[in-house]
C-alpha cells in the first residue's frame, strides 16, 4: 500500500463521518416527528432523511473501496480531490433532497461521477501494474 495516502485517508474517513452525521440527522427526524422504531414511513420529512442516508450507505459501497484502490496506484494529490467532489455531491444531494426529492440530481450526478471516474482510475490503475 502507498504510504502517502494520508489525504486519501482524511478522505474516506469524512465520507464514513458524513454518512453518521446524516445517520444523526435520521434519528432527530425520528424523534421530531414521532416515528418509533422500526418504522421508517410516517411523516415525509422523516421519510427524506431516511432516504438520504440510505442512499448514502448505498453510494458508500462503491465509493470507498474505489477511492483506497484508486489511490493505490495514482498520486493522493490526484485523487484525493475526486473524492472531495464525492462529499460536495454528498451534501448538496441532501440539502436538495430535503427541499424536493425532485431536485436531487445534481448532487447524485456529482456522486456518481466521482465514483466513476475512481472505479475506472483503480481498473486502470491495477490493469496497468
Amino acid at each position: 500500500m502507498n504510504p502517502n495516502m494520508n489525504l486519501i485517508h482524511i478522505v474516506a474517513l469524512l465520507a464514513v463521518i458524513q454518512f453518521f452525521y446524516f445517520g444523526v440527522k435520521v434519528g432527530r427526524a425520528r424523534v421530531q416527528y414521532g416515528i418509533k422504531a422500526p418504522a421508517v414511513t410516517g411523516h415525509e420529512m422523516f421519510e427524506r432523511a431516511y432516504r438520504v442516508q440510505m442512499n448514502t450507505l448505498e453510494q458508500l459501497v462503491g465509493f470507498l473501496p474505489a477511492l483506497l484502490i484508486a489511490g493505490t496506484y495514482w498520486p493522493q494529490a490526484v485523487i484525493a480531490p475526486i473524492g472531495v467532489v464525492y462529499l460536495v455531491g454528498r451534501a448538496l444531494y441532501r440539502q436538495r433532497y430535503m427541499q424536493d426529492p425532485a431536485r436531487r440530481a445534481p448532487g447524485f450526478l456529482l456522486t456518481v461521477l466521482a465514483t466513476g471516474i475512481l472505479l475506472a482510475a483503480g481498473l486502470i490503475g491495477a490493469a496497468m501494474r
